[in-house]
């Protein structure tokens, strides 16, 4: 039987899999549509529910936000022109933190390309530098076969955003529709069997370490493989620190955990990363918010081990020792054979003698802060919040100061539960990230952590979130700066808070309620708790914005000021 390109787009969303399409339509995406509407309505049983966002960024951001809470495919399917170019930072944010998504983008009609048609823009090459991989079909044989590829390359190996640009003309051309049920592309082979050579020398190099230390990233939750290190870590005994993307992979309450690493990480997990003396790095990159100056990070002479999927990765910044290529869960899980294969035990007097030092560093108590009576403090916001979420909630955040927050103060049990921005630092994904993971687990509570910028880049999103009936609970805290650049003007640029004030901010409760919301306004600190209270009981069902009006001075410490090193930490104000 003989289908429209159209028709083929959908079915093979299908054979996907695929239960949410994030979505806005336009000209050269019209056929698109409407094979959806009219196989939608013809097979209810295997509905593809389409997801009307108000921009296209939002879209991809929301695509993104249910792979990060799921593990699978997000789909997100734009118009071509000014479709696909607001769909750009979507794409530029999913590449940069590696999740899988596959972008279906409309193009003009294959005879006019290359001729500044109506909506045309060179998607392909606009979006190359930013994507894992992209496709332009110009035949619509191949449009199926050409999605396969994009799911299959999206998921493995390394994941990340592929893009599938669709003349409109292939859309409406015949074709047999044949999807195929596998897929082999001679030059994409991911490496998943680690060198057993090389995971042996690592079990060798982590039984003999004096003052060990396992530094975890987002690869370990995009693996799926948090049971394989938390059995390494319980095994071994050794202190763990994650990255803002790996926070949850390994449990934020347990004693083990040291807490997040870097610019803005505690001290304890800073100086447990510089001064160890075997490092075993795990779907981590040891990119420039982690281990700073890198000069100064190689001062100490150590052992790096480490595990990535993605050998460009490995010694990219910081030169390793023992390079391990594959995927992350199942070298994980060699390596722990590895251990139990050899009849060795940690040096215990060395680990507990690291570990009387870690817990001194720990007893700095640098997460400290000075509560108040009359002004509401940020910390203190999100400590409440995992109290009344009881730790269980799914948490977005968009980026800057209460990101930072979220990251510090709510612990992080389970992965996929914390979802922000991590390479790219996209302002506006909070929001868009909540609706996916909503829609993805409508059962599971999910905030959304912001500020009173960062909102406001997608807060047309409201309007989406209204029409599907998604019952987000919205953290602002306003603090009436873009907080992050004030602090950062304030330590470093002697006070000139250069454009960082945020003037004629809008009555976000009363903005909220215009859009058919229940919005609050909280100005006391006694009022905290019965507000975040009501907005997950009495108000369960429906979304509500809280506006908590926080300290506009308070700051996030510990932090690392850009070029120097770990042990160069900024702990409070009075450091400065």
């Amino acid at each position: 039987m003989q289908l429209t390109g159209a028709e083929i787009v959908i079915r093979s969303l299908q054979e996907e899999g695929v239960r949410f399409v994030f979505g806005y339509p336009g000209g050269a995406v019209l056929h698109i549509y409407d094979a959806l509407f009219q196989i939608n309505q013809a097979e209810p049983e295997r509905e593809i529910r389409h997801v009307l966002v108000r921009h296209e960024q939002a879209a991809v951001h929301a695509a993104d936000g249910y792979a990060r809470a799921t593990g699978e495919v997000g789909v997100a399917l734009v118009t071509s022109g000014p479709g696909a170019t607001n769909a750009v930072t979507g794409i530029a944010t999913a590449y940069m933190d590696s999740i899988p998504v596959v972008i279906l983008s409309g193009q003009v009609p294959t005879p006019v390309i290359g001729e500044d048609a109506f909506q045309e823009v060179d998607t392909v090459g606009i979006t190359r530098p930013c994507v894992k991989h992209n496709f332009l079909v110009k035949d619509v044989n191949q449009l199926a076969e050409t999605i396969k590829k994009a799911f299959h390359i999206a998921r493995t190996g390394r994941p990340g955003p592929v893009l599938v640009d669709i003349p409109k003309d292939i859309t409406a051309q015949l074709a047999e529709f044949h999807y195929p049920k596998t897929v082999a592309m001679r030059s994409y082979n991911p490496v998943v069997k680690g060198h057993p050579g090389q995971i042996r020398k690592a079990a060798h190099a982590l039984l003999a370490a004096k003052r060990p230390m396992i530094y975890t990233g987002g690869g370990v939750v995009l693996g799926n493989a948090a049971p394989e290190l938390r059995a390494l870590v319980k095994k071994l005994g050794y202190p763990i620190t994650q990255t803002l993307m790996g926070l949850g992979a390994f449990p934020g309450s347990d004693k083990q955990f040291l807490g997040m690493p870097g610019m803005h990480g505690t001290y304890e997990a800073n100086m447990a990363l510089h001064h160890c003396d075997v490092l075993l790095a795990v779907g981590a990159r040891f990119d420039d918010r982690v281990v700073g100056n890198v000069p100064h990070f190689l001062q100490e002479p150590r052992t790096i081990i480490h595990i990535d999927v993605d050998p460009s990765s490995i010694s990219k910044r910081v030169p390793v020792d023992i390079p391990i290529v594959g995927d992350v869960k199942v070298v994980l899980s060699d390596l722990l054979a590895a251990l139990e294969a050899l009849d060795r035990r940690p040096d215990e007097a060395a680990l507990t003698a690291w570990w009387q030092q870690i817990e001194a560093w720990r007893a700095r108590n640098c997460l400290a802060y000075t509560p108040s009576d009359t002004v509401i403090k940020p910390q203190f916001v999100i400590e409440k919040l995992w109290e009344v979420t009881k730790g269980e909630a799914i948490v977005t955040s968009d980026v800057g100061q209460h990101q930072m927050w979220a990251a510090q103060y709510y612990r992080f049990d389970e992965p996929r539960r914390w979802l922000n921005s991590g390479g790219l630092g996209t302002m506006g994904v909070g929001l868009p990230y909540a609706m996916g993971a909503k829609l993805a687990f409508p059962e599971m509570p999910v905030v959304c952590v912001t500020g009173e910028a960062s909102i406001q880049m997608c807060i047309q999103e409201l309007s989406t979130c209204k029409q599907f009936r998604l019952p987000i609970k919205i953290v602002n805290l306003n603090n009436r700066y873009l907080g992050m650049v004030r602090q950062w003007q304030e330590l470093f640029y002697s006070g000139r808070y250069s454009e960082s004030y945020m003037d004629s901010l809008p009555d976000f409760a009363a903005l909220a309620r215009s859009y058919g919301h229940v919005g609050i306004r909280v100005d006391r600190p006694e009022a905290v708790a019965p507000a975040l209270e009501a907005a997950f009981t009495t108000h369960k069902d429906e979304l509500v914005f809280l506006d908590i009006q926080v300290d506009p001075r308070e700051n996030v410490y510990p932090m690392i000021q850009g070029g120097k090193g770990l042990t160069e930490m900024i702990l409070g104000s009075e450091e400065l």
